[in-house]
């Protein structure tokens, strides 16, 4: 592990998106890394200790992590993370040099915003891409959850739950109302009529493409809202 001050030094304006290419030759250089190469960037909430394993090498900035990888990926370091207990943590996509660090930087932190209120998880950016586009704008994530979901908010907590329920159901089931009934055990006319409430207290049709994904980006909002806390 190379947690010292020199690294810290030498990757700090590579991760902050400033660095010059003189000073991606001196990173390369001082910490004997290739200029080319799959990097990735581990954010996490607060340092830890990382074992290097399977031809994967860590050099630390404070709480960011980059990984040069060896030809197993992501998965392996992401796995390594969360057996060490590093969690929370957010993984960037791979880069193809260290030129690239400070982009690498700013996708890894929005993989970390979508982790939950106390959550241990190390969770990679591409598994999170919707979520991790409303939590990157919390205030414009606010605005489309009033703006969507505003009538819906005002229901008892039960009824607004049982809406809510139906319709991440029907999602998770391909706009399925016959599958969807069946995961929650209900009649199908049940779950059409619960979505077809839904769609006039949204005044959003779910059978409408744009109206669809203001409803489910609003969803995303809401559920990552309530992980927060």
């Amino acid at each position: 592990m190379r947690r010292d001050t020199g690294a810290a030094a030498l990757l700090g304006p590579l991760l902050a998106g400033s660095a010059q290419p003189h000073q991606v030759r001196r990173v390369a250089q001082g910490l004997g890394l290739p200029e080319r190469g799959r990097y990735a960037v581990v954010v996490l909430a607060a340092p830890a200790a990382v074992p290097e394993a399977d031809g994967v090498r860590w050099c630390w900035c404070g709480e960011a992590g980059v990984v040069l990888l060896g030809p197993g990926g992501l998965a392996g370091p992401v796995a390594r993370l969360g057996e060490a207990g590093a969690g929370p943590g957010g993984v960037s996509p791979v880069v193809g040099g260290l030129a690239e660090l400070g982009l690498a930087r700013r996708l890894a932190g929005a993989a970390l915003l979508t982790c939950g209120a106390g959550s241990r998880e190390i969770v990679a950016l591409d598994e999170r891409l919707p979520t991790a586009l409303v939590a990157s704008v919390p205030e414009l994530s606010a605005r489309l959850v009033a703006e969507v979901f505003g009538p819906l908010l005002v229901l008892a907590p039960a009824e607004r739950a049982l809406l809510v329920g139906t319709l991440e159901a029907w999602l998770e089931c391909g706009g399925s109302v016959g599958r969807a009934a069946v995961r929650l055990r209900c009649h199908r006319n049940t779950v059409f009529n619960r979505l077809r409430r839904l769609e006039r207290l949204t005044s959003r049709s779910l059978s409408h493409p744009c109206e669809l994904v203001e409803t489910v980006l609003a969803l995303e909002a809401l559920r990552w809202a309530a992980a927060r806390g």
